[in-house]
């Protein structure tokens, strides 16, 4: 516990400011980052030309692993004398025009106009065209970024994207683009001439949605207190971003300063411990199994996480994060319709529910059918006492009944050419095991059979 009001403020404080401002530590994909970071040596020490795209859904962190990137570069002193940073985003720059304008002032090529005034988009083009043709391997490297590459490729015609892929694979001068988007068809996106001059070279960036233990470990080290040493050499790394000259990106002038913080041993070490035992309770080990069906990615857990901190308050009971809060705060998480649509169902379709789970995790999510589940309830029913002599198509409604409230979706084609019966029609489950294990909780007077069932597919 916190000797006295300014610890617990500045812990509360720490916690808040690591998880909101944050913007350059980025968690697993090696590969995926050693991969960029070789791209931009290589372009700053090298003057090769490259383009490439980072593709992944919102919240994955593509951002933060270009801000990870650029910052673990900033070590390195070609990069820094060599490099210029021109940061673009879809949203702010809707038209060529407007990009254009801004790649101007980033590139500082204004003092290079001599009094020039250009009235259109094509000498504006044209001027900077000609200032990149004119560098050669000595010149120094261009590193364009651009977010929401997507909404570039809906500009009229594609100029700019034509004239930077040109530039960067006819190798005129040395120049990397780095496009940011969540669209999976983005190449399809591109005209041919400039789909023509695209590297095609791809990086996929997914959460890692297949290790609940690294995100255990992840809760974890977002709650923890780092010791001395460990602040020391974030505020090094931190203090380093002051090399970066760009007005456009702003996570430099944003970012936390944890250089700030400094926290007694004894205080560290209470803290620590407490979060340690915190993570041995079982039902604070089932809400982060919870959360994590809910949400796999990092940014739904730092939300989390920061809704637990905001709870915390300097009196007895309250300045230290609880299994209780813990729990309660994931339960208004998994309070969802989908939940109250399950505890309204009759016995016969909660059954069908709890075998079409021990089906998907025996199979590992594979899509089922009617008679896959019918079967697999049956050897249910054989020795149940409630559930006995219940007719195949009262079965079968109850199944239909399920596909109406969309708690099971078809799959496969719906062409009429094709139609198959509906007892052999391939369906997957719109549910998650959590849902359906609170839903089983909080059912009323659910038959004692039932429940054990649910928990274990032996029979």
């Amino acid at each position: 516990m916190p000797d006295n009001f300014e610890d617990f403020l500045q812990i509360r404080r720490f916690l808040k400011e690591r998880i909101q401002r944050d913007y350059t530590t980025f968690r697993g994909h090696e590969k995926e980052r050693e991969n960029i970071r070789q791209l931009l040596q290589r372009t700053a020490e090298m003057a090769e030309s490259n383009s490439l795209l980072l593709i992944g859904p919102r919240g994955a962190g593509k951002t933060t692993l270009i801000n990870a990137v650029l910052t673990d570069l900033l070590n390195n002193p070609d990069f820094i004398q060599n490099t210029l940073i021109v940061h673009l985003n879809g949203y702010l720059y809707t038209d060529d025009k407007l990009a254009l304008k801004s790649i101007t002032i980033q590139m500082q090529l204004e003092n290079a106009c001599d009094g020039k005034v250009f009235g259109s988009f094509a000498e504006n083009l044209a001027f900077l065209l000609e200032c990149l043709k004119s560098g050669n391997k000595r010149s120094k490297s261009v590193v364009f970024i651009l977010e929401e590459f997507d909404l570039f490729c809906a500009h009229h015609n594609q100029t700019l994207l034509y004239n930077l892929f040109d530039v960067s694979q006819s190798a005129q001068a040395p120049i990397c683009i780095l496009g940011l988007t969540c669209r999976l068809d983005v190449i399809e996106l591109l005209e041919k001439r400039v789909k023509s001059r695209f590297s095609h070279r791809q990086v996929f960036l997914f959460p890692n949605a297949g290790d609940v233990s690294f995100y255990m470990k992840l809760f974890e080290i977002l709650l923890k207190i780092p010791n001395e040493n460990e602040l020391k050499k974030h505020a090094k790394r931190v203090a380093s971003l002051k090399l970066l000259q760009s007005d456009e990106l702003t996570f430099h002038r944003n970012h936390y300063d944890p250089g700030k913080y400094k926290f007694k041993k004894r205080i560290t070490e209470h803290w620590n411990n407490h979060i340690d035992t915190l993570l041995q309770h079982t039902n604070v080990k089932q809400a982060l199994q919870n959360l994590f069906e809910f949400d796999v990615s990092e940014a739904g857990l730092k939300i989390f996480i920061f809704r637990l901190i905001a709870q915390l308050q300097n009196c007895p009971g309250k300045n230290e994060i609880t299994s209780e809060q813990i729990t309660q705060l994931m339960s208004s998480y998994s309070n969802d319709s989908k939940v109250e649509i399950l505890c309204g169902l009759s016995v016969l379709e909660i059954c069908l529910i709890i075998a079409i789970k021990h089906h998907s995790e025996i199979y590992d999510r594979d899509p089922f059918n009617f008679e896959i589940i019918y079967t697999r309830f049956n050897k249910f029913a054989n020795i149940s006492s409630s559930m006995q002599g219940i007719e195949r198509g009262v079965i079968l409604k109850a199944f239909e009944h399920l596909r109406n409230l969309e708690l099971l979706l078809p799959i496969g084609s719906c062409n009429s050419s094709s139609k198959v019966q509906k007892e052999f029609e391939m369906h997957k489950l719109a549910l998650t095991f959590g849902q359906i294990q609170q839903a089983v909780q909080r059912y009323q007077v659910l038959p004692t059979e039932v429940t054990q069932w649910s928990q274990s597919s032996i029979i």
